[in-house]
């Protein structure tokens, strides 16, 4: 019987999508559920499965081709491929995939350039007119001389290369764009002290997870701490729709993930009811979906607060953008040994600088100094948390 693959029904927030890879090729055989072809959207890649079990028998769209909902991809045929077809293995020509490089080669200004010592006069003439000088070839000839092919080699080389954006990269550029040009974004900055939260992680690093199966982490700490101090000052857990400010009573924290694809935020529903094993699962689980491509579109809508941690590549200080609508978002910090005054004695301590970026048109900087104090006050002493202080 033959079947038609067409595109999952989007939903209402994703336009359309571009045929990312395909698996199979005319002929193949296809176990049933087994993935045929991978989508990509602006959030997540979208994996179509085999109806049955069959072969491809003809496709429709190839890889780059932008498609819609319910828009034919192939056509699909149950049962064993007939001898022929799988043979033939024709492949329709595929538009140019939206993740393939295309070189391009941009010619340098020639230039006059008649004084290349160590170069053959058919290296010189080569290097004349490609602008280029000795300091840009290496000789392979006797004694270092600039040969011909060496010539040859240098100016054939694409000066950049062109790469389309993702799909998801053009919509995290739109987002940017969007938050800088709609939001009044200011940042305040404060630091905590984490050695508590670093004595308990130790203390009780392998009782957890004898228990929990998972790691005690950092950011745990910060996502509870976060929402408690949300339950606080619930306007920074706000939004803006026109001259309306929408408070969200649910507590959903979005946490940046960079994946191979590019940044991604899967979101945390209801922070509030989560202990820390369970935001440690979750998250460790987010970070293996995004690594392999797997986040589906409900992991990544809802949030209302959002935490990035640039501190896992270095960063020591940044002011991170509004992820839209959201009105505030949490940027951690790498921790660093500085030396601090407690008691009157000078010490060294793990600390982290945080920023909070928000939108001044609904956030007073008073709210939001206090919201970083009170993760600052939960982090230094994480007794709060457990008492509601």
């Amino acid at each position: 019987m033959s079947i038609e693959i067409k595109v999952p029904v989007l939903p209402e927030s994703v336009a359309d999508a571009t045929v990312a890879s395909w698996h199979k090729q005319p002929g193949d055989f296809v176990a049933r559920d087994e993935n045929i072809v991978d989508l990509e959207t602006d959030k997540v890649v979208l994996e179509v499965p085999a109806p049955a079990d069959g072969y491809l028998k003809e496709i429709i769209k190839g890889e780059g081709e932008t498609v819609s909902s319910n828009q034919v991809l192939a056509k699909f045929e149950e049962g064993e491929a007939p001898a022929e077809a799988a043979q033939e293995r024709t492949t329709p020509v595929a538009a140019t995939p939206a993740s393939a490089p295309t070189p391009t080669a941009v010619a340098p200004t020639p230039q006059t350039n008649t004084n290349t010592p160590g170069a053959s006069p058919a290296a010189r003439k080569i290097m004349s007119e490609n602008g280029l000088d000795a300091s840009q070839v290496t000789g392979t000839g006797r004694g270092g001389r600039i040969t011909k092919p060496n010539a040859v080699d240098v100016a054939n080389t694409p000066a950049t290369e062109r790469v389309p954006m993702s799909r998801l990269r053009q919509m995290v550029a739109n987002r940017m764009i969007e938050a800088q040009s709609t939001a009044a974004m200011l940042t305040s900055f404060n630091e905590v002290d984490l050695q508590a939260v670093m004595d308990i992680r130790k203390k009780y690093k392998e009782e957890f997870i004898a228990k929990h199966g998972v790691k005690l982490g950092l950011m745990s700490f910060f996502v509870k701490a976060a929402t408690e101090a949300l339950k606080k000052f619930p306007i920074i857990n706000a939004a803006t729709e026109g001259t309306d400010i929408i408070y969200n009573k649910n507590h959903h924290i979005g946490i940046a993930v960079a994946s191979p694809r590019g940044l991604v935020v899967p979101v945390l529903k209801y922070t509030d009811t989560m202990g820390l094993a369970d935001i440690d699962r979750q998250i460790m689980d987010y970070a293996i979906a995004a690594r392999d491509g797997k986040l589906g579109m409900d992991d990544l809508q809802g949030g209302t607060f959002t935490i990035t941690n640039g501190g896992t590549f270095g960063s020591l200080m940044s002011t991170p953008i509004l992820n839209a609508p959201q009105s505030a978002i949490l940027g951690m910090h790498t921790i660093k040994q500085r030396p601090v005054v407690l008691d009157g004695e000078i010490v060294a301590r793990p600390m982290m600088y945080i920023a909070l970026t928000y939108d001044h048109r609904i956030i007073d900087g008073k709210d939001a100094v206090l919201f970083l104090v009170a993760i600052k006050d939960a982090l230094e002493d994480p007794a709060r948390l457990l008492l509601n202080l």
